[in-house]
């Protein structure tokens, strides 16, 4: 009886290692979640710079001239958005036991974020006949994203579903004048917008996916050496 006290004694001892790979699990949530939201509000601040250049994006000027100038809640949106996508993918993954099938390196995230960076880049900086060609091309450049870095079918139905929530956002962000887009073809936007949400959720996701790795790494390790 008092070894076994000695074991429980008042739960810690049980407990403990329990509690401890909680807390280290919590943690890491949390750290993965601040570097995704800081690479989001930095991928946002980028392709706006883009965008504004080109005069894609307009914004009113009694908005820029007040203290909310400047879009200010678009990055941290952007950036909360992409801590959710980075965090959930691993999730899914786990829910859906469909494993991430392709090798992951730092070096093919990098590649991915490149890419996604050069579609934006398209869309602001090449000139196309017309919007369908332009739309037809990033819808294109897109799934080819998918396929080179992804190839699950969680990956492309999160990134089809959260497309088509942002582009309905942004819709109604638009028709309540809190932004502009020059020349837009398909109901106040441009109809190329869902390919980039899509290229963008992809994105996220390859990096969650990444770190996420780490941490099953690290945990391994830890258990290992204990």
């Amino acid at each position: 009886m008092a070894e076994a006290r000695g074991l429980s004694g008042n739960g810690v001892a049980l407990r403990g290692p329990y509690i401890s790979m909680i807390t280290n699990h919590t943690t890491n949530l949390l750290i993965r979640g601040g570097m995704l939201f800081v690479v989001g509000v930095f991928l946002a601040l980028v392709l706006n710079l883009l965008q504004v250049q080109r005069n894609v994006t307009l914004f009113p000027p009694d908005v820029i001239s007040s203290v909310f100038s400047s879009a200010w809640w678009v990055p941290p949106c952007c950036g909360t958005a992409s801590a959710l996508i980075g965090l959930l993918y691993p999730c899914i993954d786990r829910h859906l036991g469909e494993p991430h099938k392709l090798k992951r390196e730092w070096s093919s995230v990098m590649r991915c974020v490149a890419v996604f960076v050069g579609i934006n880049h398209a869309s602001a900086k090449v000139d196309f006949a017309n919007n369908v060609q332009l739309s037809l091309t990033l819808a294109a450049l897109s799934v080819g994203l998918w396929w080179t870095f992804d190839r699950s079918r969680s990956g492309f139905g999160m990134g089809v579903a959260v497309a088509l929530l942002a582009t309905l956002a942004t819709q109604l962000l638009v028709y309540n004048g809190v932004f502009q887009y020059t020349s837009p073809d398909f109901l106040y936007i441009r109809s190329w917008l869902p390919c980039i949400f899509f290229a963008g959720v992809i994105t996220m996701g390859n990096i969650g996916r990444q770190l996420a790795l780490y941490e099953c790494k690290f945990v391994q390790e830890k258990i290992h050496q204990d």
